[in-house]
C-alpha cells in the first residue's frame, strides 16, 4: 500500500559532464524498517544518498517522501519535514560537554539553534530531555565528559543522539561504522536497532556484517543503477551481486 512507503525514487538519475553516477534508480523504503542502500566502490551509493537527502539535485527523476514531491526542496525544508540525516548537525562540538551538545541540538528543533545566549534557565529545561537522549545511546556516565575527549565510537553515538534530538520520523545514516573497532561496532549496531524501533531508517554501509544483521530491506547498486533488493538471504546469493562484488560469474 502507499501509506506503507515513507520515502520513495522514481526514474533517479545525476549526470555529471557527461558522466552518469546514479541511472534511472527506484527506491521505495517502507514505514518502520531498516533498508540499507551497498554496492562496491564507485557503484553511485554515496551521489544517490546525496540526492535523497537533497545535498545534490537530481538531472532527471522524482523523490517523494510522505507522499509530498521533495525533488525540488533544500535539505533545511526536508529537514523540517522530519527527514533527517545523520551528521547533519554534526560533527560534535568538542569543547563542551555530551549534554552540552545534545543541548544545542534540542534548540534546533525549538528554533533556537546556536543560541547561546539564552538565559541559564532556559537552556536548563532542556535538560531532562536531554538527559534522556544521552542516556538511550548509552553514554549516560560520560554526560560531563568533553565530547572531544570521547572514543571514535561513542563520538559516533553523540552524533546520533543530536540527531535524535530532532524527532526525525526518517533517519539516514552515511556510513554509520566506517573506521571503527569491533566493539564500537557491536555498540553502534545494537544502539540503531534501538533507535529503529519508533521510526524509519536508510542507510548507506559498507560492513556487510552490519547490512546483514540489522537490514530488513537491501538494495544494491552497482555502476549507477539497482542490482538487485530482496532481503540479505536473497541478495547474498544472487549470482549478479556475488559478480559485483567478488568477480565470481554465474
Amino acid at each position: 500500500m502507499a501509506d506503507d512507503i515513507i520515502l520513495s525514487a522514481s526514474g533517479l538519475t545525476k549526470e555529471f559532464k557527461g558522466f552518469i553516477a546514479v541511472d534511472g534508480v527506484d527506491l521505495r523504503v517502507r514505514r518502520g524498517s531498516i533498508h540499507a542502500l551497498i554496492g562496491p566502490n564507485g557503484a553511485g551509493k554515496t551521489t544517490c544518498f546525496n540526492l535523497l537527502t537533497k545535498f545534490l539535485t537530481p538531472t532527471r527523476g522524482t523523490i517523494t517522501y510522505n507522499g509530498r514531491d521533495i525533488t525540488q526542496r533544500k535539505p533545511a525544508d526536508i529537514a523540517r519535514l522530519g527527514l533527517i540525516r545523520s551528521f547533519q548537525i554534526s560533527a560534535v562540538f568538542p569543547h563542551m560537554s555530551v549534554l552540552e551538545n545534545v543541548r544545542i541540538a534540542l534548540q534546533r528543533e525549538r528554533n533556537d539553534s546556536f543560541a547561546f545566549w539564552r538565559s541559564q534557565s532556559t537552556l536548563d529545561s532542556l535538560n531532562g530531555r536531554a538527559h534522556d537522549l544521552v542516556q538511550a545511546v548509552g553514554l549516560i556516565e560520560f554526560i560531563d565528559s568533553l565530547a572531544g575527549e570521547l572514543s571514535y565510537g561513542r563520538k559516533r553515538a553523540l552524533e546520533i543522539a543530536t540527531t535524535l534530538a530532532l524527532d526525525p520520523e526518517l533517519m539516514l545514516l552515511d556510513e554509520p561504522m566506517a573506521g571503527m573497532a569491533a566493539d564500537d561496532v557491536d555498540r553502534i549496531t545494537q544502539l540503531i536497532r534501538r533507535v529503529s524501533k519508533n521510526r524509519t531508517v536508510l542507510m548507506v554501509e559498507h560492513n556487510l556484517s552490519v547490512v546483514s544483521t540489522l537490514s530488513d530491506v537491501i538494495t544494491v547498486l552497482a555502476r549507477g543503477k539497482v542490482l538487485a533488493e530482496g532481503d540479505y538471504a536473497t541478495v547474498s546469493k544472487d549470482p549478479r551481486v556475488l559478480e559485483a562484488y567478488i568477480g565470481a560469474h554465474p
